[in-house]
């Protein structure tokens, strides 16, 4: 009995030596960004919210091994090879989708991609940025809290309108027509004009007014005072239009639904995550405009921190890096600081700065908040 009861004890002792020696073996976690060429100011701030990062968690197992990308597909893989071969198999980047090629000749290694694309990448890869998926989520809980149920949802023809398809069929988003635009100005309006059913209300007007002068109604000069301060007569048919767009792109859509009496006063302006971008305050005729997006508060606790550490405002994908940093080490400490695919396979939330991480079966999801653009502020929905 005796025997035993030591053979227990040297095994239980062998696996706390072992847990022990696990947690405080180093842990190699490649950053794959560009550090040169054009796009070398997303890397100088993606590494600046990593340092961030490894210091909060002050932990000083944890190696981040930058590497130079220069946003090409060859020096991507040429610099993934160099790093797996010291051993790395945690890997956060690349930052652009197109630098994905060939990384799932590495079976065992992760890829913490900050891209926002989640269409037909390679399976070892897991994007990390504000997917659609993530965003038609959160709009779909808007339109269930406004009693929204008849939605135009609004795609531009760019190389991403397949991820916004995919995410309004995962999100069971309630939509009543969906409208594919061209982006070219002048294409545009007529396209809108054509969906908002602009000339059929604009003549509606017109025979009303016509209707109203032949006619022997009290008040007929009030009521025709009314009319003529009108542009259109009749409903669009929808409560509530979502822009699948960004930037000018945006505001040239919300001109033309301006142009055709389309107001947000009486129809829901709904946009994609916008990043707080405060041009926004200029299209006052736009507003209010609604959008989900990270937490606003802790978004700027951590631009006002990273401002004050390197004297200038960081790149967007810096909060979602510091993030992930955070998120690997989470993890691995769960897992008794093994490094291995199932850290990222097993349900978990992770709360981060933007807001919390859902992941599962190598997938993350950002569970959003929504705010909406008026005056010269973004006030909190959810």
């Amino acid at each position: 009995m005796k025997a035993h009861i030591k053979y227990f004890l040297v095994i239980i002792f062998f696996l706390l030596k072992t847990k022990t020696a696990l947690a405080n073996e180093s842990i190699k976690i490649g950053l794959l960004a560009p550090f040169s060429g054009e796009f070398k100011y997303i890397g100088n701030s993606v590494i600046g919210s990593t340092k961030m990062a490894l210091k909060k968690i002050n932990n000083n197992n944890i190696y981040i091994l930058p590497r130079d990308t220069r946003a090409d597909n060859l020096e991507t893989i040429k610099k993934v090879e160099e790093l797996y071969i010291e051993g790395v198999r945690i890997f956060i980047g690349p930052v652009f989708n197109r630098n994905l090629i060939g990384l799932d000749k590495y079976e065992d290694a992760i890829f913490l991609s900050l891209t926002n694309k989640v269409l037909n990448n390679p399976k070892n890869v897991i994007s990390s940025g504000i997917n659609a998926n993530s965003q038609f989520r959160a709009i779909k809980k808007f339109q269930k809290k406004n009693d929204l149920k008849q939605t135009l949802v609004l795609i531009p023809n760019k190389d991403y309108k397949e991820e916004i398809e995919e995410a309004i069929k995962d999100s069971k988003l309630n939509s009543k027509k969906i409208f594919y635009y061209d982006t070219e100005p002048t294409k545009l309006t007529k396209q809108i004009e054509k969906i908002t059913r602009y000339q059929i209300r604009k003549q509606n007007l017109a025979d009303e007014i016509r209707r109203i002068e032949n006619s022997e109604e009290e008040n007929k000069e009030k009521k025709l005072e009314i009319l003529n301060r009108r542009d259109t007569l009749g409903k669009i048919g929808y409560d509530s239009i979502i822009i699948a767009d960004f930037d000018e792109s945006l505001k040239s859509v919300t001109t033309s639904l301006l142009y055709t009496d389309v107001s947000p006063k009486n129809v829901t302006f709904i946009s994609l995550n916008q990043w707080f971008d405060k041009t926004l305050f200029k299209e006052t005729a736009s507003q209010p405009i609604s959008f989900p997006s990270v937490n606003k508060g802790n978004f700027d606790k951590f631009n006002k921190e990273y401002e004050e550490f390197y004297k200038e405002p960081p790149n967007q994908l810096s909060l979602i890096t510091y993030d992930l940093v955070g998120l690997i080490y989470y993890l691995l400490r769960q897992n008794d600081f093994l490094v291995d695919e199932k850290i990222f396979e097993e349900k978990n939330t992770f709360k981060g700065i933007s807001g919390n991480f859902q992941i599962k079966n190598k997938k993350i999801n950002h569970v959003l908040n929504f705010y909406k653009v008026e005056g010269n502020s973004f006030i909190e929905i959810f």
